[in-house]
C-alpha cells in the first residue's frame, strides 16, 4: 500500500499590504499585551492581543474557546480596520484571531498543540506582520521561512518550536478557523485532499515510522525523545486498527 505524504504546511495566495498592517499594529504596541498562559512553555516574552474573542472579551486569549458565548471583535481591533478587512478576507467560521508577538530572544520551546490541524476539521492561519530573518519557525524537523504579509497553514498538531534570535520582535496576526465548503475548496486547490484529511495515524507505513525511531535513537537532538514518544504513539494506533 503506498503512503501519503501529509501536507503539515501550506502558502495559501495572499498578500496582505505589508505597511498597512504595520500601521493598524503601531496603534496597538503601547496597548497592554496579555503573557501567554503557558508560562512553562516558553522563555523570554510571547504576549497577545485578541481581536476576536467571546463576547468581544479583551482579556480572553484563548485560541479556542469552550464557551456559547458569539465571537466578537474586541476594542483592540475597532481601531484597526485593515486588520479587520484582512480577518473577514476568509470566509470561514472563525473562531478566533490574535496578535501574538515573540520578543527578541524569546523562545517557543517545542510542543504540539491538540487537534488543530486540518484533518481534524479546525486549522490555523499565520500572516507575519513584523519578523526578520532570524526568526526560525521549526515545524516537524522542517524549518517553515514565513514573509511579512503572506498567509501560511501550519499543522500544529506536529511537534513546532519557534526562536527569534533577531534584533525586532516578532508579530503575527493569528486566525484559527473552523473547516467548511469555503476552506475546502481553497485548500484542495491547493494541495491533495488525501494529505490534508487524511488520518495522520495511517500517514507512514509501520515499516517507515520504525526506522525513523531507529535513527532517532541514533540522534543526539534535544527534540528527538519528544519525536520518538510521538512515533510509538502513532505505531500503536497502527497496530490496534491491524493496519
Amino acid at each position: 500500500m503506498s503512503t501519503i505524504t501529509p501536507t503539515k504546511f501550506l502558502q495559501l495566495p495572499y498578500q496582505f499590504d505589508v505597511l498597512k498592517l504595520q500601521q493598524d499594529v503601531a496603534l496597538l504596541l503601547e496597548q497592554q499585551w496579555i503573557a501567554h498562559f503557558n508560562t512553562k512553555g516558553y522563555d523570554g516574552d510571547w504576549k497577545a492581543i485578541p481581536l476576536y474573542a467571546p463576547n468581544g472579551d479583551a482579556s480572553n486569549i484563548q485560541a479556542l474557546s469552550n464557551s456559547n458565548d458569539p465571537l466578537l471583535l474586541t476594542t483592540n481591533l475597532k481601531a484597526c480596520s485593515y486588520l479587520n478587512e484582512v480577518i473577514e478576507t476568509f470566509q470561514f467560521p472563525l473562531l478566533s484571531a490574535r496578535l501574538l508577538k515573540l520578543s527578541v530572544g524569546a523562545y517557543i520551546k517545542p510542543h504540539k498543540d491538540h487537534k488543530l490541524g486540518y484533518e481534524d476539521g479546525y486549522f490555523r492561519l499565520h500572516i507575519p506582520i513584523i519578523t526578520n530573518k532570524d526568526v526560525h519557525f521549526m515545524l516537524d524537523n522542517t524549518e517553515v521561512t514565513m514573509q511579512e504579509g503572506e498567509c501560511w497553514y501550519t499543522n500544529v498538531n506536529y511537534v513546532h518550536s519557534v526562536r527569534n534570535q533577531g534584533v525586532t520582535d516578532r508579530i503575527h496576526l493569528v486566525i484559527d478557523g473552523r473547516r467548511d465548503e469555503w476552506s475546502d475548496n481553497l485548500f484542495f486547490s491547493l494541495a491533495p485532499k488525501e494529505s490534508l484529511i487524511t488520518p495522520r495515524a495511517i500517514q507512514q507505513s509501520p515499516e517507515t515510522i520504525k526506522f525513523t525511531i531507529r535513527e532517532l535513537e541514533r540522534s543526539n537532538m534535544p527534540i528527538a525523545q519528544t519525536l520518538i514518544k510521538d512515533l510509538k504513539e502513532k505505531l500503536a494506533l497502527i497496530n490496534d486498527s491491524n493496519y
